[in-house]
């Protein structure tokens, strides 16, 4: 199978590493100008800036796709969020969406969200769209570290097509060491001041290069310290993971780059915002029936 994507609030571009050789994406959306110069600096093409909110019809049919690959933004249904559902502004684009299925209905359909979509008025409407079309649908809870990964970053998988599903279960890996996602020489400029991490302290998540863990880092990893991810212990204290090697803790390939000039602070909250791409492939490879 050979599928052809429509990457629906791409961000940096995580499906389209996912996706790999199980086909190509034909068009990619997101209104955030900092992702789509990301986008294009590593896949070559540069996503649509339009508000999916207002998404014609006709432009999701233009590329004649069959899938439609998308994670919707998640601060309506986080635990960090204000829980409103589909009465929060984030989720009109989901809505926006769900208006043009019937019109523009795809072959299949990978949506990838906090576990706290699971129950929600959105999962609920999505769940209700894909009954209606009479799509096959598994859905799944997927961190990263069952697939031998190090870092936390429990995501609900809603994997629907028109044709059969694999059954296939996800394997259960041993994660490595810290370690081998580690810079060689990490920048001096990712240690905390020391009176912030003696505050702070009681409320980090501090890991040493020999874990086989870390916490999920979230977009304000670089604003916040509590609740946004691990901080490695070194001789002085601690400091901050570095954007490449969260970007290796999500699975991005080592060709994977920022465009020259992007803020520490916004690599953050790309990445924040972005895939377990191990986790990603193993849903998408479900549509392989």
């Amino acid at each position: 199978m050979s599928l052809s994507a429509l990457e629906l609030f791409c961000g940096l571009g995580g499906w389209r590493f996912a996706l790999g050789d199980r086909g190509r994406v034909v068009a990619a959306w997101d209104v955030d100008a900092a992702a789509r110069d990301t986008y294009e600096a590593n896949h070559g093409e540069r996503p649509s800036a339009r508000e999916l909110a207002t998404v014609p019809a006709a432009e999701l049919a233009a590329p004649d796709a069959d899938t439609w690959l998308m994670s919707p933004p998640c601060q309506p249904f986080c635990r960090m969020g204000n829980r409103q559902g589909l009465a929060d502004r984030r989720s009109r684009a989901f809505v926006r969406l769900m208006e043009l299925f019937d019109a523009v209905p795809p072959d299949h359909l990978v949506l990838e969200n906090v576990e706290g979509f699971r129950g929600s008025d959105a999962h609920e409407l999505l769940r209700g769209k894909l009954r209606r079309h009479g799509m096959r649908v598994r859905e799944l809870a997927l961190c990263p570290t069952r697939l031998g990964v190090p870092n936390r970053r429990p995501r609900l998988f809603v994997v629907a097509s028109r044709h059969r599903l694999a059954e296939a279960e996800p394997p259960v890996v041993e994660p490595g060491p810290l370690a081998e996602f580690l810079d060689p020489s990490p920048d001096d400029s990712l240690a905390l001041e020391p009176a912030n991490f003696a505050r702070h302290l009681p409320g980090l998540d501090l890991v040493t290069p020999a874990d086989r863990r870390s916490a999920c880092f979230i977009a304000g990893y670089g604003q916040r310290l509590v609740g946004s991810g691990s901080f490695l212990r070194t001789a002085a204290g601690a400091r901050r993971f570095s954007p490449g090697e969260v970007a290796r803790l999500l699975g991005l390939p080592a060709s994977f780059r920022f465009p020259p000039g992007l803020p520490r602070e916004r690599q953050y909250r790309l990445l924040g915002n972005a895939l377990s791409i191990p986790a990603a492939r193993w849903a998408v490879s479900l549509l392989d029936g």
